[in-house]
C-alpha cells in the first residue's frame, strides 16, 4: 500500500509526526510531502521515507497556490497512491483538491486547529468556504480534539462524519523519550547554573512561540506582579522565576511594548530563545504556564505532563481536554491576568495542592496519550478504510 503524507512545511512534518512516519513504513510505503527544507532532509534521514518537495505557501496566494495545486495533482497521478492524508491547513486544501482531481479513492484530512473563531467578517467567511471546499474533496475527515469538532460544528464546514482517532492527539507522547530521569542531576544543575536558578526559586516556564496570542502579554504581566525585580520572596522564601522557551515573531504576531521592556529589564524573566531539545528546561521547572488564546491539540501541554509538570492553561480546545481542573493543572479564562496571577501564587504557595497536581501529571498523559495507542489507532484506520474501498492489505516487508 502507498500513503502520502502532506502538510504545508517540513516543519510539520517533522515536529508533529517524529516516529509516526518511520512506524507507518512498517506496513505501507510512505511518501511525505511539503516545502523544500533542512526539516524535510531530517525527516528523511530518521523516518527512512522517501521525501518530496513541492512548494506551498502558507497565506492565500491564488497563482502560487495554484501552481502547488498542480504540481500536487502530478505527482498523485505519478505515485498511484491508496491514501492522501494531510495535517496542515492550506496542505489539506491543496491535497484534497489534487487528490479528488487524479482519482486517490482515499482522501484523509486531519484537522489539528481552526484560525476561523480567531477571525472576523470577509476573512472569516472566506476561511469558512475554503475549508468547506476541503470537506468536500475529502473523503474523510479527523478533528484533532473534541474542540477542534465542535468548532467544525458551529461554522458548519461540513455535514461528513468527523472521527477523532484515540485520545485526540496526531501522534501522542513519547514518553521514553519525556521523561526527566533522561536528564541528569548534574544536567540540570549546570543548566540552573547557567541561568542563574537556585534550587529554592519556584520556576514557570512557557515553551513555545513568544507572541501575543499564546498569551505571552498576559503571562509577563500576571508575572511581574507577584515576582518582580526586586526579588519578591513568598512565605517560604522562594524566588519566583519565568523562563521564557521559544523564538520572538515580531513581524507575524508582536508582543507589546511594554512585556518587551518587561522581559529585557526583569531579572527573575529568562528568555533563551528556540532551543532544538526542550526536556532540560522542562527538567529544572515547577511548572508550565501557558494563556494561550487559541490551539489545536498542543503538545507541549502533554510533553510537560510527560516531564512531571503540572500546568496552567486557559480554557480553550485542546488545553482544557489534556488538563482536567484541579488533578493535573487548571483552568482560567482567555486574557485573564488576574485569574493567572492568583493561579500562579497558589502554585507557588500551596505546597498540598500543587504536590497533588505534580504527583498526577505523568500518569494522567500516560493513560490517556501514550504514543504507541495513537499510532496502532491510525493503522487501523488505514486498514479499515482500505478494507471499504476493497482495496487488497499487504503489510510492507521493509524494515527499519
Amino acid at each position: 500500500m502507498k500513503i502520502i503524507r502532506t502538510a504545508t512545511i517540513p516543519l510539520s512534518l517533522n515536529v508533529l509526526l517524529t516516529g509516526q512516519l518511520r512506524f507507518l513504513a512498517n506496513y505501507h510505503e510512505v511518501i511525505a510531502v511539503s516545502s523544500d527544507g533542512d526539516q524535510l532532509d531530517e525527516v528523511r534521514e530518521r523516518e527512512k521515507v522517501r521525501t518530496i518537495a513541492i512548494a506551498m505557501e502558507r497565506g492565500i496566494s491564488p497563482i502560487k497556490d495554484l501552481i502547488s495545486l498542480f504540481k500536487l495533482y502530478d505527482q498523485f497521478k505519478k505515485e498511484k497512491p491508496d491514501i492522501v492524508h494531510s495535517i496542515t491547513p492550506k496542505a489539506g486544501l491543496l491535497t484534497m483538491l489534487a487528490g479528488k482531481m487524479a482519482g486517490v479513492p482515499i482522501r484523509m484530512h486531519t484537522f489539528t486547529w481552526l484560525i476561523i473563531p480567531s477571525k472576523q467578517g470577509l476573512l472569516q467567511k472566506l476561511l469558512i468556504k475554503m475549508d468547506q471546499l476541503l470537506c468536500w474533496a475529502a473523503t474523510n475527515i479527523y478533528p484533532e480534539g473534541k474542540g477542534v469538532k465542535d468548532d467544525l460544528i458551529a461554522y458548519k464546514i461540513t455535514s461528513k462524519p468527523l472521527k477523532i482517532l484515540a485520545n485526540g492527539n496526531v501522534n501522542g507522547i513519547d514518553l521514553e523519550y519525556f521523561s526527566k530521569k533522561n536528564i541528569s542531576i548534574d544536567q540540570q544543575n549546570q543548566l540552573k547554573y547557567k541561568l542563574g536558578i537556585s534550587d529554592f526559586d519556584f520556576v514557570f516556564v512557557f515553551v513555545g512561540r513568544l507572541v501575543g496570542d499564546k498569551g505571552i502579554n498576559e503571562l509577563v504581566a500576571a508575572f511581574s506582579q507577584i515576582c518582580n525585580p526586586d526579588d519578591y520572596r513568598d512565605a517560604n522564601s522562594q524566588i519566583c522565576k519565568l523562563l521564557l522557551v521559544g523564538p520572538f515573531e515580531s513581524e507575524l504576531d508582536p508582543l507589546k511594548a511594554e512585556t518587551l521592556q518587561e522581559i529585557e529589564l526583569n531579572p527573575n524573566i529568562i528568555s533563551v530563545g528556540f532551543q532544538k531539545d526542550v526536556r532540560p528546561y522542562f527538567a529544572i521547572a515547577n511548572c508550565l504556564a501557558f494563556p494561550s488564546y487559541r490551539e489545536g491539540f498542543p503538545n507541549v501541554i502533554m510533553q510537560a505532563g510527560a516531564m512531571g509538570l503540572p500546568s496552567i492553561v486557559s480554557n480553550i480546545n485542546g488545553c482544557n481536554e489534556i488538563v482536567i481542573e484541579g488533578e493535573n493543572g487548571t483552568i482560567i479564562p482567555v486574557k485573564n491576568v488576574d485569574a493567572l496571577q492568583q493561579t500562579m501564587k497558589k502554585m507557588i504557595e500551596d505546597k498540598e495542592y500543587y504536590n497533588k497536581l505534580k504527583a498526577n501529571a505523568r500518569p494522567m498523559i500516560q493513560s490517556r496519550y501514550e504514543q504507541s495507542v495513537v499510532w496502532n489507532a491510525l493503522l487501523e484506520e488505514y486498514k479499515r478504510l482500505l478494507k471499504e474501498k476493497e482495496i487488497e492489505f499487504k503489510p510492507c516487508t521493509k524494515t527499519t
